[in-house]
């Protein structure tokens, strides 16, 4: 585990505050921890998806992954949603068999396509064990609004057009390199079962963050560093500012009014 976590931890700027591990840990908050970490996969599969449709896919291409994609949306989005019938398909009736065309007016197009569909795969794989993990504890999935973290993160992305790809690229490290970061910071306090789900996913997690950053380089006809320096500085700022909501991603616990009213910490 120590040596998949050095170049994560090499890579923050920051390590995960202690009183988020402390609020994270409480059994009250289980449920909604795992219901934002269900999110959380499904969103990281989407942002792949978008990114992959905007630059590296031919218009046919593009289609055909939003219709390989289509049960997920449904599930998600549809209000009458059966778990119990989602997890129990047939997904081998929904693999990916078409032949993805690169988008030919994007240079770097056929090296995004294969690890980019590669971390969706592994995304709605990992949602789709989170959800099973969640009905086997009569935890009901919901939609979740995105946090102050992932809404700040973009916020940071520059709007120049020449740009923009390689800074969604760095954003995307940096919140896999975070995802994998408070796996395991959470791992050691949790259910056998929970703890050994968590452990499983560091391998992926880790590699999703390197491979996000290889191509943010690949994009750039300019060294990254600068830019992934800033970026991780903001990230860092956002990770160690005060939250009001608790998020899979989100800052520390706020402290409560009332709570300080009466000289509580």
């Amino acid at each position: 585990m120590q040596q998949l976590l050095a170049p994560v931890h090499a890579f923050l700027r920051c390590e995960t505050p202690r009183t988020w591990i402390e609020a994270a840990r409480d059994p009250s908050s289980l449920n909604e921890l795992l219901i934002d970490h269900c999110n959380c996969e499904l969103k990281a599969a989407q942002t792949a998806m978008f990114l992959l449709r905007r630059y590296a896919l031919d218009k046919d291409s593009g289609q055909s992954l939003l219709t390989w994609a289509k049960p997920y949306e449904e599930f998600v989005y549809l209000k009458d949603r059966d778990i119990e019938q989602f997890l129990a398909r047939d997904v081998k009736k929904n693999e990916l068999v078409a032949n993805l065309q690169p988008n030919p007016h994007f240079t770097y197009a056929q090296d995004l396509i294969p690890p980019l569909i590669r971390l969706i795969k592994e995304e709605f794989h990992h949602f789709e064990q989170v959800l099973e993990l969640m009905h086997a504890r009569n935890i009901s999935y919901q939609n979740i609004r995105a946090g102050r973290y992932a809404k700040g993160m973009m916020g940071f992305v520059t709007t120049h057009e020449k740009h923009i790809l390689r800074d969604k690229l760095i954003v995307g490290a940096y919140i896999e390199a975070r995802s994998c970061e408070r796996f395991a910071k959470l791992a050691p306090y949790l259910d056998a079962e929970l703890s050994k789900f968590y452990v499983s996913l560091l391998r992926s997690e880790a590699r999703h963050f390197e491979d996000y950053l290889k191509l943010a380089q690949l994009v750039s006809s300019e060294d990254i560093s600068e830019r992934v320096a800033y970026l991780g500085e903001r990230e860092a700022e956002l990770i160690l500012a005060m939250d009001e909501e608790f998020h899979f991603h989100s800052g520390q616990p706020a402290i409560k009014e009332e709570c300080m009213a009466q000289g509580l910490s």
